[in-house]
């Protein structure tokens, strides 16, 4: 099978009269697009500036930050290790960590295999740290990310939970097995393979070829960041390149790749093994969902200063990409619709809006009106907690000796009671940005217990979200 080179087709147009619209309103710095039809490239364009500052232009060649596209490329290199019998997806993930471990405080540990951190439900918690060039912070070492982070707060197996930290830990892995540092491991393993030879996990050191800036709300460049889950964020690619990575997964071996999985394992990552709602479910890696009438095996990313998306149509072999280099998700959602709109004509009048499932309205049983006491456990120290849960629905938090204070936007919603309040978490972590504290408790036979979540304020560039255990019981 053959690369044909790219062209702009008349089909795509009005595609591309949409994008230059969107860049003449000054809110987007640029849009990368790229589209293959049976192994076959039909358009790969850029538009715009990867660098405004500068006056660099975007082209297909130019490395975009891929957020969270970066899952199903660290996904495909564990499916490697499974393949070479090195990894058993479905033994415990504490198997292959080394002696910190991943702690259950509810449910059983070992039920948190590999295939349910993959699919986010391993029962790991809401997680995002960011570590900006300018300030004086660096990643942890993992070990110590895991150690304060590496919480089991939901039975494994019973909910879905995108998790950050659950893709970290699948890098950490793939760097205990194969003996080689995550970045090296995907390069060796997944990148060269396929062609894909400027891809690369960014971890903030000098690396050739043209690079996207990401830009905030504001308009203004975000200063380079790290994470502490690099397996979940970190790699740049080219809308040409990651097309290549699309098309190895439609089973489009191109002349130039390797075959670095074999089709059974394609399938397995394919197969939705976690329920996410009505119409899809998580694999290993991929998104699966059902629109109109179609199977679409995707992923995206949003963070500051990106936006991505990879959408794969196996039964039509149609693979799509859309990159932005500012957070312009709405747009690079609408523009992803259209393309699917002009190559699936069925597409667009079979589309719908989602209709996602509402919280409802807090309404307390008698079972939990009254008051709870309990603790937060970090990775500082305990701290107490205590609830007061009032029959309108009202609910009062004390966290530590600090104000009891109104917990605000309650709600009831996947079987957990939320809801927001203002206090000291009292970790360094935490405290380095402005951060508000949410609540996400489940009722258990006379316990309340779940997380409570430091997630940063909106800001101009992306924030954090840290994840504590917190469990109460009712004061009698």
């Amino acid at each position: 099978m053959t690369l044909k080179p790219h062209r702009k087709p008349d089909a795509f147009t009005d595609i591309r009269e949409l994008i230059k619209v969107k860049l003449m309103e000054k809110t987007v710095p640029s849009i990368l697009v790229a589209v293959a039809k049976d192994g076959v490239t039909v358009w790969e364009e850029g538009f715009g500036w990867a660098d405004k500052e500068n006056r660099v232009p975007a082209d297909e060649h130019t490395l975009y930050s891929l957020a969270s596209i970066t899952k199903p490329i660290t996904a495909t290199g564990l499916m490697i290790l499974k393949e070479q019998g090195k990894l058993d997806l479905d033994k415990p993930v504490n198997d292959y960590l080394g002696d910190t471990k991943i702690k259950a405080w509810v449910g059983d540990q070992k039920d948190a295999t590999v295939r349910r951190v993959a699919n986010h439900s391993s029962g790991l918690p809401l997680h995002c740290q960011f570590f900006y060039e300018d300030e004086p912070y660096s990643p942890p070492a993992f070990e110590e990310t895991l150690r304060r982070y590496g919480n089991i707060v939901a039975v494994p197996g019973e909910r879905y939970r995108y998790c950050n930290l659950g893709y970290g830990v699948l890098d950490y892995i793939s760097s205990r097995i194969s003996g080689k540092s995550y970045p090296d491991f995907i390069r060796e393993n997944v990148f060269m393979p396929l062609g894909m030879t400027g891809a690369y996990v960014n971890t903030g050191e000098e690396h050739g070829g043209q690079h996207a800036v990401r830009y905030g709300i504001d308009g203004q460049p975000i200063p380079f960041y790290d994470f502490d889950h690099r397996g979940a964020s970190a790699v740049y690619s080219s809308a040409h390149e990651l097309l290549r990575f699309g098309m190895f997964h439609l089973k489009n071996h191109l002349q130039d790749q390797k075959t670095i999985l074999t089709d059974e394992n394609i399938d397995e990552m394919q197969r939705p093994t976690m329920k996410i709602k009505d119409n899809a479910g998580y694999g290993i890696g991929w998104e699966i969902s059902k629109q109109a009438g179609f199977t679409m095996v995707s992923h995206d990313g949003a963070m500051g200063g990106v936006a991505t998306q990879l959408v794969l149509v196996p039964s039509e072999n149609l693979a799509v990409v859309v990159l932005c280099n500012s957070r312009q998700y709405a747009l690079t959602s609408l523009i992803v619709k259209e393309i699917l709109s002009v190559m699936l004509p069925s597409y667009k009048t079979g589309a719908k809006e989602e209709n996602n499932e509402e919280p409802t309205e807090f309404k307390p049983s008698l079972e939990l009106i009254g008051k709870w006491s309990g603790l937060v456990h970090t990775y500082k120290e305990d701290i107490s907690l205590s609830l007061a849960i009032e029959d309108s629905g009202d609910i009062y938090v004390k966290l530590g000796d600090q104000l009891t204070t109104p917990l605000d936007n309650t709600r009831f919603q996947d079987d957990y009671i939320k809801g927001s309040f203002s206090s000291d978490i009292g970790t360094e972590d935490s405290n380095r940005l402005p951060y508000n504290l949410h609540l996400v408790l489940k009722p258990r036979n006379k316990v309340l217990n779940g997380s409570v979540i430091s997630i940063s304020l909106p800001g101009k560039r992306p924030g954090n979200a840290l994840s504590y255990w917190a469990e109460l019981r009712k004061v009698e």
